[in-house]
C-alpha cells in the first residue's frame, strides 16, 4: 500500500486520488512527482522501440547472427509488445494498473540485463520477448495511471501532451543513443541502460503512485483474450514477413489472414461474453473509433518516414549510422514542441480540429520531401521538413489519445490506454514493410543511389496522401468539440 492518502468511494473503479489543483489549472507536486515518474517510465519505453536499429548489423557478426534472422531482434520485441498490449490493458482493470505497472518494470530491468549479457541469437531473442511483453504491460498500466490522476480537462491534456511528446523523442532519441552507445562503448549498453532506470522507478513508484482495485473482481474474458492475442501476433508477424520476404510469399498471406480471422472471431465472441475484454459499446463510441484511427494513421506514416529517410541518408548521401541518428534529432526537437502545444490545442480548439490541423502540416512537410534529390544539399530541406512534419505528427498523437481516452469512466481507462497504446505499437510495425514494399516495388530490383531515390520518393509521396486521409476521416466523423463534451 502507498504511503500516500488516498480515498476509495464503494463500488468505483480504480484511481489515483490526487488533491485536487489549488488552481483549475495548475498541477500540485504530487501531481507533478507522478507526472514526472511516469512520463520517465514511458520515455524509456519508446527509446527502446528503435535503439538496437541502427546497431543490428553490429549485434549479428557479435553474436553470430545470419543477415537473414537479423530481423528478429526486432520482431520479437514487436510481436509480443503489440500482441499482449490489449490483453494487459484489461489485466489493469482488474487486477490492479500499479501491480502490472511495477511488475512490468521488473521484468523489463531483468530482460535488458539479460540482453546486455547475452552470448547467442537465442539468449538475446528470449530478452527481446521478455522486454516486448513488459512494454505491452507498462504502457497501457502506465497510461492508464496518468489519465486516472489527472481529471478530463487541461490538466489531463498536458500530462498527455508531453506523454506524447516524450514517447515519440523517445523513439527518435533511441536511434541517436544506439548510434552513440554502439560506437563508443558497446552494443550490449543499449540494453544495459534500462537496468538503472528501471531500478530508480521500482524504488520511486510504491511511493509516489497509489492505487485502488474495485470491490467485485470480474472474470476474464479468456476465449477473447485467445482470440485477440492470437490475431494480433498473426497479424504483426504477417507485417513483418511482408517486409522482409515480400507480400505474395505463403508465410506471409497464411499469417495475415490467420490474424483477420481471428480478429473477426474476436468481434463475434465479445457480443456474447458476459465479461467481454472490449465491450462492444465501447468500440461503438466515435472518439474511441475514430480517434484510434487518426492514430495509427499518425504512427504508421511517421515511423515509415524515418525508415525511408534512413534509406535516403545512407544509401543515397553516404551518411553513417550515427549521422543519420543525429539528423533525425531535428525532428525529436520538432515532436517535443508539438507535444507541449499539443494540449493547448485541445484545450482552445477541441481533438477534431487539432488533429485535422496536425495532419494537414505533417501532409504538407511530408509531401515537400519528394523533392529531394541525390545531392548533400538537399538535408536542408529535410531537416526542415522533418522538424514541422513532427510537430504536425504530435499535434495529431496527442489529438489522438484525448479523444481516445475521453468520455470513459476509471473503470475502463485501462481498457482504453490499451486500445491506444495497440494502435501505437501496431502502427509502427505495419508503416515500415507496407512503405517498404512500395519503395521496392518501386526500385524494381535496382539497388543504387538514383533506384533507392526514386523509390524513396514514390513511397513519400504515398505517405503523405495517407496523413491527408487521416485528417480527413477526423474531420468528417470525430464530434465537434462542444458536442463530444456534451454527449461523453
Amino acid at each position: 500500500m502507498s504511503t500516500l492518502d488516498h480515498r476509495t468511494r464503494p463500488a468505483e473503479a480504480p484511481s489515483i486520488a490526487l488533491p485536487e489543483p489549488t488552481a483549475g489549472h495548475r498541477m500540485t507536486r504530487q501531481q507533478k512527482l507522478v507526472l514526472t515518474l511516469l512520463l520517465g517510465a514511458q520515455f524509456m519505453i519508446a527509446v527502446d522501440f528503435s535503439i538496437l536499429n541502427v546497431a543490428l548489423p553490429v549485434v549479428g557478426r557479435g553474436l553470430g547472427f545470419s543477415l537473414n534472422n537479423l530481423q528478429w531482434v526486432a520482431t520479437a520485441f514487436a510481436l509480443t509488445a503489440a500482441g499482449f498490449t490489449l490483453l494487459f490493458g484489461r489485466v489493469a482493470d482488474l487486477f490492479g494498473r500499479k501491480r502490472l505497472f511495477l511488475g512490468g518494470m521488473a521484468v523489463l530491468g531483468a530482460s535488458s540485463a539479460l540482453g546486455g549479457f547475452a552470448t547467442s541469437p537465442e539468449m538475446l531473442l528470449i530478452a527481446r520477448v521478455l522486454q516486448g511483453l513488459a512494454t505491452a504491460a507498462v504502457t497501457p498500466a502506465g497510461l492508464a495511471l496518468l489519465t486516472t490522476a489527472f481529471k478530463e480537462g487541461p490538466l489531463r491534456e498536458k500530462a498527455l501532451g508531453l506523454n506524447g511528446a516524450l514517447m515519440s523523442a523517445g523513439f527518435t532519441a533511441g536511434a541517436i543513443l544506439g548510434g552513440l552507445l554502439t560506437d563508443l562503448l558497446s552494443w550490449r549498453w543499449a540494453f544495459f541502460v534500462n537496468v538503472p532506470v528501471a531500478a530508480l522507478v521500482l524504488i520511486l513508484a510504491p511511493r509516489v503512485i497509489t492505487d485502488s482495485r474495485p470491490s467485485d473482481r470480474p472474470k476474464l474474458d479468456v476465449p477473447g483474450a485467445i482470440a485477440v492475442t492470437g490475431g494480433l501476433l498473426a497479424l504483426v508477424f504477417g507485417l513483418t514477413q511482408a517486409g522482409a520476404e515480400g507480400w505474395g510469399k505463403p508465410t506471409t498471406l497464411g499469417a495475415l489472414l490467420a490474424g483477420l480471422v481471428l480478429l473477426v472471431a474476436f468481434r463475434f465472441i465479445e457480443q456474447r461474453s458476459a465479461s467481454p475484454l472490449v465491450p462492444v459499446s465501447i468500440m461503438k463510441r466515435r472518439t474511441v473509433l475514430w480517434g484510434n484511427v487518426a492514430g495509427l494513421i499518425a504512427f504508421v506514416t511517421e515511423t515509415s518516414l524515418v525508415f525511408l529517410l534512413t534509406l535516403y541518408l545512407q544509401e543515397v548521401l553516404g551518411y553513417s549510422p550515427l549521422a543519420t541518428g543525429l539528423a533525425f534529432g531535428v525532428l525529436g526537437i520538432g515532436t517535443v514542441i508539438g507535444g507541449t502545444l499539443g494540449g493547448r490545442a485541445v484545450g482552445r480548439f477541441g481533438t477534431r480540429s487539432t488533429i485535422v490541423a496536425g495532419g494537414v502540416v505533417q501532409a504538407l512537410a511530408t509531401v515537400s520531401l519528394v523533392a529531394l534529390g541525390s545531392s548533400g544539399a538537399w538535408i536542408w530541406l529535410l531537416l526542415a521538413a522533418t522538424f514541422v512534419g513532427g510537430i504536425g505528427n504530435m499535434l495529431m498523437i496527442v489529438g489522438f489519445m484525448v479523444t481516445a481516452t475521453s468520455g470513459l469512466p476509471d473503470a475502463e481507462q485501462g481498457l482504453a490506454t490499451g486500445l491506444a497504446t495497440m494502435t501505437q505499437q501496431v502502427g509502427i510495425t505495419m508503416g515500415i514493410p507496407i512503405m517498404s514494399a512500395i519503395a521496392t516495388a518501386r526500385m524494381g530490383g535496382s539497388t543504387g543511389p538514383d533506384a533507392v531515390l526514386s523509390g524513396v520518393g514514390v513511397a513519400i509521396l504515398i505517405n503523405s496522401a495517407l496523413v491527408l486521409l487521416g485528417a480527413l476521416l477526423a474531420g468528417l466523423f470525430l464530434a465537434p468539440r462542444r458536442e463530444r463534451r456534451t454527449t461523453a
